[in-house]
């Protein structure tokens, strides 16, 4: 029933009902063609993960089961997700992220996915959640100060090294995600842990090396000194932090 229910989902809209379990220290995603699923049971067990796709938009469960140190990540997308539980178990060290991604050379840093996420019945010590935004991408590397030219016996002094350049700033973290969480009225605020820091900016660029100048050559006639070597590139200036983002927690 569930393989059949995982291929029903990848030719419609809505995935049917079925059971879904994650092993033990492994991975699994859920299909990337529906937007919306409805699972009558997910098991995560002890460190395993489930990967919920960038385009599902509407996750609804029936029963959730979180082992140790279980999580559902939630891959980033301007789209916000709902999640929607009528019973959780959740076991200690388990957590839904739904953070935004790292910066690279070429891509800017991710926000956290904005989230909603309801349970009807809870029954953990803590309720974790992680969305936080992505870090800054760091500064580009200044280009190295080439070398001076050597002296020769009949000609002038030896060449000065060329001056590092300056490395450039790092890129702004990313924004934190808005939370909103809904969850019974008895479950203890205090057991509520949520992240929706901002990135960390990106780290700073360092400057070039500077180059080194001409060596010192020794002549029949005279000696030609060295020549001085070029200044290294200024560090850029690390970048800026992102965003918080927000928690909204409603009681049922």
């Amino acid at each position: 029933m569930r393989k059949f229910c995982l291929l029903a989902a990848l030719v419609s809209p809505f995935a049917c009902a079925q059971v879904v379990s994650v092993e033990t220290n492994s991975l699994m995603r859920l299909p990337n063609t529906a937007s919306t699923l409805q699972l009558e049971r997910l098991e995560v067990a002890d460190y395993g993960t489930l990967l919920i796709p960038s385009n599902v938009t509407e996750v609804t469960v029936g029963e959730l089961h979180l082992g140790r140190d279980a999580r559902i990540a939630i891959v980033p997308s301007e789209k916000p997700l709902e999640l929607k539980v009528s019973r959780a178990n959740l076991s200690e060290g388990s957590q839904i992220t739904a953070r935004g991604a790292p910066g690279t050379y070429l891509k800017a840093a991710r926000s956290g996915r904005n989230l909603n996420l309801q349970i009807k019945a809870l029954n953990a010590s803590q309720l974790m959640v992680d969305a936080r935004g992505g870090a800054g991408a760091p500064g580009f590397v200044g280009l190295d100060g080439a070398n001076g030219q050597a002296p020769g016996c009949t000609w002038g002094q030896a060449g000065r090294g060329a001056d590092g350049s300056d490395g450039s700033n790092g890129q702004p973290g990313a924004a934190g995600a808005l939370v909103r969480l809904e969850v019974p009225r008895d479950y203890p605020a205090e057991q509520i842990k949520v992240q929706v820091a901002g990135g960390a900016g990106g780290v700073a660029g360092p400057g070039g090396k500077p180059g080194a100048g001409g060596k010192a050559k020794g002549c029949f006639i005279y000696k030609a000194d060295g020549g001085k070597s070029g200044k290294p590139g200024a560090d850029g200036q690390p970048g800026p932090a992102g965003a918080a983002g927000s928690v909204t927690v409603q009681r049922l």
